[in-house]
């Protein structure tokens, strides 16, 4: 697989670990990355989740950034519903303007959490929803482009590469249609990558912003020194996802909770569906299936989700996939 590959970071909170331990190890998996030569690292928007910090990616990117020298940073994504697309659009000039060349702007359209917390995150604004998606990210791209009557400052530099993110086709279609870079959320995702990716490259329509169409596949990977290891690594987030089938939010498990949980036989079956959108093992393992879904999407990028409970393992979990790739180091 000759491909760029990337880092979706959702900033997991493990059981015994604290916030400020994840926030650290944040920019720790930056650094190693940008040593490991990844080409960019993603903060996904999640609110009401006590196993996930990456609550204000804006935010995390200026820390991130700011210990950090040239990998790309971004969004992956902000929820564009839950903002204005003026705050938006200011907030990723002023990460321009503090990190030149560096940064991503990554949209999505769902809430990233709970209706309630979703209506207090919106407030004046919870008539926002996914059916007003496309005026927002119109005018975004009206901000973006300066057309807007309002103007989003500072105006002496660009909003950042604008991306759609999706896990469905609808996405797919609308980044096609308004000829930007696409991201399909295949790390969970039941529908499969194939046809979205497809109708987007299919679809695309040249713009200012790209010439081409360019997708980035984003998968689930745990990968370790044996099978076994890397089993055991993935069982914290067999239990999470169980828990969340059942409404229940909490840090993500240890291994030792997950591997003494009782799961009944429909939890097996949903932990089993769960681990059919994972690549789990050794690194050549892990590499050959996401080489051969990327292969099969003709996807132009891999980015990579790793949700493990030990911060330690969790690097050296990218740092096998690296050294697997042969990704060359401090590539920028």
């Amino acid at each position: 697989m000759n491909l760029p590959l990337s880092i979706l970071d959702l900033v997991p909170i493990g059981s015994g670990y604290s916030s400020a331990e994840s926030y650290r190890m944040a920019v720790r998996l930056a650094q190693q990355a940008e040593r490991l030569g990844y080409s960019r690292v993603w903060y996904a928007e999640h609110h009401g989740m006590p196993g996930v910090a990456s609550t204000t990616p804006a935010v995390l990117i200026a820390h991130v950034a700011a210990q950090t020298s040239r990998i790309r940073l971004g969004s992956g994504g902000v929820m564009l519903p839950n903002h204005s697309s003026l705050a938006v659009a200011e907030s990723f000039r002023m990460l321009e303007a503090l990190y030149p060349d560096r940064i991503d702007l990554g949209i999505g359209r769902a809430p990233g959490t709970d209706p309630a917390t979703a209506r207090a995150l919106r407030g004046a604004n919870s008539a926002y929803g996914a059916e007003r998606f496309p005026e927002q990210i119109n005018e975004l791209i009206a901000f973006a482009e300066g057309i807007h009557p309002v103007k989003a400052t500072p105006e002496d530099v660009a909003v950042p590469p604008i991306w759609l993110l999706g896990s469905s086709d609808y996405s797919a279609k609308l980044a096609a249609r308004l000829g930007l870079g696409f991201s399909f959320a295949a790390h969970f995702s039941p529908n499969g990558a194939s046809e979205p990716m497809r109708a987007y490259r299919e679809g695309f329509q040249p713009s200012a912003y790209l010439s081409k169409p360019y997708a980035i596949l984003t998968v689930s990977a745990v990968c370790a020194e044996t099978d076994e290891q890397a089993d055991r690594l993935a069982s914290s987030m067999d239990l999470q996802w169980v828990k969340l089938q059942r409404g229940e939010h909490g840090p993500l498990p240890s291994p030792e909770e997950a591997m003494s949980y009782d799961y009944s036989p429909i939890e097996r079956m949903h932990v089993q569906a769960y681990r059919a959108l994972s690549f789990i093992g050794t690194p050549d393992k892990v590499l050959a299936g996401i080489a051969k879904l990327a292969e099969e999407t003709k996807a132009d990028e891999v980015m990579i989700s790793t949700m493990v409970h030990g911060h330690e393992e969790r690097l050296r979990s990218f740092e096998l996939i690296a050294e697997a790739l042969g990704l060359p180091r401090g590539r920028q």
